[in-house]
């Protein structure tokens, strides 16, 4: 069995794009419809029912793709009430948060973990209820990174940049006091900085990648649903955002090896149905 239809992806803006890198190194074949919801953007700074609402209206516009499944990029959408969500859909719905407790469960040896993540990924506790709910004994120390993202869009995520490894280091310091041995880049973007994260947590500290797990996690559950792509070429790839198309293409290099140039296309918010649609071709 095969499934040649697209796997939908969206994220609040660009950190996604560091998931659909995962999934074309893991699933060459498979067409992915990524939509970045750029004119709305940060989500982590939010209320809980804005983003609900802001995620059914991602979703009902990749599903005008007939998706087989859908990848929820954004650490903030994620644990902003996914299960709520996956109850309403007839494809697979995964998020970053369950793939990435269970590679943090399996990866530490003290049972001391750590997360980062926006304001609100961190607030809404889920990492921690996925993380002691597969292993009950874990101790769980979360920082919020409120900065993290505005530097990494802003291409300040090199080693070697001051400011990103003064900031980095301020927000690590609580969860190396803590004695963590494992710490999960709870947020997309925060795989740009991974240099500069594992140079601060030092050799000892395990770091699991959100945006890696949810690939992988997404293989499993087409494999086991026997929804693989059957297509012996690459799959083909969209880019669909709710702001500037020129901002979305210049700033994707950073995020994903890809160029994007070309196949960035911008939909319009009708207003009146609450929904996004394709702007009329002229």
């Amino acid at each position: 069995m095969s499934d040649d239809r697209a796997v939908g992806v969206f994220d609040s803006g660009l950190g996604g794009l560091t998931a659909v890198r995962e999934l074309t190194r893991l699933l060459p074949r498979e067409e992915i419809v990524y939509f970045g919801d750029t004119a709305r953007v940060p989500y982590g700074t939010r209320s809980r029912e804005t983003i609900l609402s802001y995620m059914r209206q991602d979703i009902a516009f990749l599903m005008t793709f007939d998706i087989k499944a859908l990848v929820v990029a954004c650490g903030t959408a994620s644990t902003a009430g996914l299960p709520l969500l996956e109850r309403d859909y007839d494809f697979p719905v995964v998020g970053v948060v369950e793939p990435a407790a269970r590679a943090a469960a399996a990866a530490t040896r003290s049972g001391r973990v750590g997360l980062i993540g926006t304001e609100a990924a961190v607030g809404s506790g889920a990492y921690e209820r996925a993380l002691r709910r597969i292993a009950p004994g874990l101790s769980v120390r979360a920082q919020s990174c409120p900065l993290l993202v505005p530097l990494v869009e802003n291409g300040r995520g090199r080693r070697g940049d001051r400011v990103a490894e003064l900031v980095v280091a301020e927000y690590l310091a609580p969860l190396q006091a803590g004695g963590i041995d494992t710490l999960i880049l709870g947020c997309t973007h925060y795989p740009l900085l991974r240099d500069i994260i594992a140079d601060a947590m030092g050799p000892g500290v395990v770091l699991i990648d959100a945006g890696r797990e949810v690939a992988r996690r997404l293989s499993e559950v087409l494999s086991e649903g026997g929804a693989l792509a059957g297509r012996a070429a690459p799959g083909p790839r969209r880019y669909f955002v709710s702001d500037s198309v020129e901002g979305f293409a210049r700033r994707a290099a950073l995020f994903c090896p890809e160029a994007v140039d070309g196949r960035v296309e911008k939909v319009e918010m009708d207003i009146a149905a609450g929904a996004f649609v394709l702007p009329p071709e002229t």
